[in-house]
């Protein structure tokens, strides 16, 4: 953040984390060279040949989601032609947040199947869809539709300026990211509820860090670091933050003292999540 406080804003905003920087950071020279490998392997599966058959199976002329209970599943028949229409309008509404360039590529698809999406760890409780378009049967895009609630920050931070929960995180991933989706958009659910759409998987590279050595492990939390604090130089004042955090190294012990309790809390909430299965409080099933 003391380097961005020095340098000028364009220079700010048009930094970016490329692959590059990224091999750069790390330590070891085999790790440099297995993230290569990892990012060129990535590269060679496209959408429609690596998402698409594993997601799709041909059901007559049409392609269609494959149902993969408890985590992909497709709405009960008797709510197919409601949900439908609702998803129709709120396409619609969706199309009109795009910018008018990525309108005209979204005209080329058409719409084909919908199914429910069971979401990950950070998004418990919410609802979420995927939805796959065609531009022909061997031409698809698969797009992510995420319920977005209040910020957990609002009782402290006051109402977001936006008053669509999904417009804000749109717009604070524009300005956070160097390189956003293309298909980032919002548009309202069912029971109106604010949802955000985007590009499923557009991430085609993630870290595996629960392998991680010692030494991989810093690495990975210095570049976390450095695209945290790009993001916080893009979209707030960086001499501020930087003058807040100071010379010393009072905040850095506070973050790092906030991380081990924040771990020891996911521990301790997992053991009452797991008693609470034990005792037939929650009913868990495990996934195929």
């Amino acid at each position: 953040m003391a380097d961005y406080s020095a340098m000028p804003a364009l220079e700010v905003w048009y930094d970016v984390m490329d692959l590059e920087r990224v091999l750069k950071a790390l330590t070891r020279e085999k790790d440099r060279q297995k993230a290569a490998v990892r990012v060129e392997k990535a590269r060679l599966h496209s959408v429609p040949d690596y998402m698409f058959p594993k997601l799709t199976e041909q059901q007559g002329t049409t392609p269609r989601i494959v149902d993969h209970p408890p985590l992909i599943f497709h709405p009960p028949p008797e709510h197919i032609p409601e949900v439908k229409t609702g998803f129709d309008q709120a396409i619609a509404r969706y199309r009109d947040t795009l910018h008018e360039n990525i309108r005209t590529l979204f005209d080329r698809y058409a719409f084909a199947d919908l199914a429910f999406k069971v979401v990950g760890v950070g998004s418990v409780g919410t609802g979420c869809y995927i939805a796959l378009f065609l531009a022909a049967n061997d031409d698809p895009l698969f797009l992510q539709v995420k319920e977005a609630k209040a910020s957990v920050l609002e009782p402290f931070a006051g109402k977001s300026l936006h008053p669509h929960h999904g417009e804000r995180v749109v717009a604070g991933q524009r300005v956070m990211q160097s390189a956003s989706d293309i298909f980032l958009g919002w548009t309202m659910g069912e029971n109106r509820r604010h949802v955000y759409v985007r590009q499923l998987r557009d991430a085609k590279v993630s870290a595996v860090i629960d392998s991680y050595a010692r030494v991989q492990l810093r690495d990975y939390a210095r570049l976390s670091a450095l695209c945290l604090e790009r993001a916080h130089g893009r979209c707030v004042d960086a001499p501020m933050i930087s003058g807040y955090i100071g010379a010393s190294d009072i905040f850095d012990q506070a973050i790092g003292e906030f991380a081990v309790e924040y771990a020891d809390q996911n521990e301790i909430d997992y053991k009452r999540f797991v008693d609470a299965v034990k005792k037939g409080k929650i009913e868990a099933v495990l996934a195929a």
